[in-house]
């Protein structure tokens, strides 16, 4: 079994989810949303994201990390204050020697629900019926915790693989 611990990064609202991997069989451990205030400054918000990681990975002890990356938007501005909070969100697992994987947008769309134009309520909806047991009070963490489902799936491809290569 393995601890995998998402994060979908963003410096206002950062989204978490813990999710036990074992074979095919997933399971819901914890989610949430780190919300950083508006009216600190930037380096303020990004410790107080780093600290808040660094506590919720030392509490889950997970054993991987998934990172959503970064998507480019017009606004240059917001594209790279996301950036700062994507940075402490591999930072941090990266501290605690915790392996780390990134994923794009599409690919944990893809993943979660089938198609990399899944909407945001879609890839809610799936993340619900594949762990139900989840809180889900913001966005953000159903995209964490889509995630993490995004990496579980990748991890147990990567494993056939190498098991069908070692048998061949």
């Amino acid at each position: 079994m393995v601890r995998i611990l998402g994060i979908d990064p963003g410096l206002r609202f950062t989204g978490w989810g813990v999710i036990t991997a074992q074979g095919n069989r997933l399971s819901h451990v914890a989610d949430g949303v780190i919300a950083t205030d508006s009216a600190l400054s930037v380096p303020e918000r990004l410790r107080h994201l780093h600290d808040a990681l660094l506590e919720l990975a030392r509490n889950f002890a997970p054993d991987e990390a998934a990172v959503e990356e970064t998507y480019v938007n017009r606004n240059g501005a917001a594209t790279l204050k996301l950036g700062y909070a994507r940075g402490v969100g591999l930072l941090v697992p990266m501290l605690l020697d915790i392996p780390v994987a990134e994923y794009g947008a599409k690919t944990v769309k893809r993943a979660v629900v089938g198609t990399g134009a899944a909407t945001k309520e879609q890839v809610s909806m799936m993340v619900r019926r594949i762990l139900p047991t989840a809180l889900l009070k913001r966005a953000d963490a159903a995209d964490a915790l889509a995630v993490a489902i995004c990496h579980a799936h990748h991890r147990a491809s990567a494993a056939h693989i190498a098991n069908a290569t070692r048998m061949a």
